[in-house]
């Protein structure tokens, strides 16, 4: 029962860790209103806690529950799903931190005011999409073609 819970707790973070994602991007703009740069603040802090869901879980999957740690770390398949999951989650340090400095300027201006943010965190909310796009079809490659 244990292994089911945590594969459950591993599919609904990586969900939650997309749609948080998906929701970041669609309401991302170079000009933001105080009250929208707390709003993809807050949504950036639901992406970083999904990650650390889908982190924890994952190691849990791999050393504590379920299949031998063998079948993982002998896997081609896995090691390029977990240095996807990495290069991801580097690739989301830059506009966290971007967002952080907007969310303390934005709870110092007035409502009216506007906050900027780089064109650049666009570009990289994309390569991001893209990565954990990628991720479940190298979960699927793993377990159809152990290497």
């Amino acid at each position: 029962m244990l292994e089911t819970i945590v594969s459950y707790l591993h599919y609904i973070g990586f969900m939650t860790l997309f749609a948080a994602l998906l929701a970041q991007h669609l309401l991302f703009s170079r000009q933001l209103s105080p009250a929208e740069v707390i709003r993809l603040a807050r949504i950036d802090g639901l992406y970083g806690a999904s990650a650390l869901v889908v982190l924890m879980t994952g190691l849990l999957k791999v050393f504590a529950v379920g299949t031998p740690a063998e079948f993982y770390l002998a896997n081609g398949f896995f090691h390029a799903k977990v240095g996807v999951f990495v290069l991801t989650g580097l690739l989301s340090a830059w506009p966290t931190v971007r967002f952080v400095r907007a969310r303390r300027e934005a709870n110092s201006a007035g409502p009216s005011a506007t906050v900027s943010l780089p064109g650049a965190i666009a570009h990289l909310q994309r390569m991001q999409l893209a990565g954990v796009l990628l991720i479940p079809l190298l979960a699927a490659l793993m377990v159809r073609y152990p290497l």
